[in-house]
């Protein structure tokens, strides 16, 4: 979820600092606003680069919408970029997971790292519109680097081999 606010997660961004003083001169205050305008964003990474972005503007992904938009654009960049010989990943999103959705393939996001990537490829100051803010998440997934992506997937591949029994969830 990408939100005209620019990224902040107050679990994960943190600030080292002697008081609050000095935290709020290194960008400790943050000013959100009640309900800010947000895309939902969808991207498809492995070794190879990074999927066509695709945004939903309005609304959340539910089995319906994750079947009609997401999958037809992951099976395109999987059958364009690897022919016949892929596959997809299942996780546990709520729209993976419905009947309907097991029908289908589905992609396990690698890393966080990956979004963190076009998160700050974005340039929040021109954001100022869902408008705006769709067309800076464009941007920014063009310029995700390929190194990030391969140190990813091959970081995913190590985690995989130290897996004990043969049930992942």
């Amino acid at each position: 979820m990408f939100d005209i606010d620019r990224i902040y997660n107050s679990q994960n961004d943190r600030i080292w600092a002697v008081n609050r003083l000095a935290a709020d001169i290194s960008g400790g205050i943050r000013q959100k606003r009640k309900f800010p305008q947000k895309v939902m964003v969808w991207l498809a990474v492995c070794s190879k680069g990074v999927s066509p972005v695709v945004i939903f503007e309005n609304g959340t992904v539910d089995h319906d919408r994750y079947i009609k938009e997401v999958l037809p654009a992951a099976l395109k960049f999987g059958n364009d970029t690897f022919g016949a010989a892929w596959t997809f990943q299942q996780d546990d999103a709520r729209s993976h997971i419905h009947a309907k959705s097991q029908e289908c393939p589905d992609l396990n996001p690698l890393d966080y790292c990956i979004w963190d990537e076009p998160a700050h490829q974005v340039n929040w100051e021109t954001v100022k519109s869902k408008k705006t803010l769709i067309n800076e998440v464009k941007r920014a997934v063009r310029k995700v680097s390929v190194d990030v992506v391969f140190e990813s997937c091959s970081s995913w591949i190590n985690r995989l081999s130290q897996v004990k029994g043969n049930y992942l969830r």
